[in-house]
């Protein structure tokens, strides 16, 4: 029982970490409704394997945890009796992750390869002046109703 306590609480964490109400996280797994759910983070209710999965998914939180915290055997653990270490830059440390977050590492996952390093570079700010220039360029085609061209390459139409 104290295993589904534990559980219960990852769950808790992972959808409140997520900004999920119960109800909109038993919409997001099969099978599950906001009493469960309920009932699950009170340690009250044992969840399938395939149930723990998908709240893993919808919250961002790894499957490993909560399907460790469901087993009993949670890897974080002190008196776990292995003493390997995780391999050489693993990151070791748990963060949460916000809904905003979560979407964008899903539409990085989704991006091309270019995508991926323009917005990297810009979420280092290396390219926020260009940015700023297209947001401004673009503001001002919209509200000019002329296309923006860049200089030199006027647009000539009267021919």
């Amino acid at each position: 029982m104290a295993s589904l306590k534990k559980l219960g609480q990852l769950i808790k964490s992972a959808r409140t970490g997520a900004g999920l109400t119960q109800e909109q996280l038993a919409r997001k797994v099969k099978n599950c409704s906001a009493s469960d759910i309920s009932r699950a983070e009170r340690g009250e209710k044992e969840l399938t394997t395939e149930q723990l999965k998908q709240i893993a998914k919808a919250t961002g939180v790894t499957q490993k945890s909560l399907l460790d915290a469901a087993k009993g055997t949670s890897s974080s653990s002190s008196s776990s009796s292995s003493s390997a270490k995780p391999p050489a830059g693993a990151n070791t440390t748990s963060m949460k992750v916000t809904a905003t977050e979560k979407r964008l590492v899903e539409y990085y996952r989704k991006a091309d390869s270019q995508t991926k390093k323009e917005a990297m570079s810009l979420l280092k700010g290396e390219k926020v002046e260009s940015l700023v220039g297209n947001l401004i360029g673009g503001a001002l085609s919209a509200l000019t109703g002329k296309r923006s061209m860049p200089d030199g390459d006027e647009d000539d139409t009267e021919t």
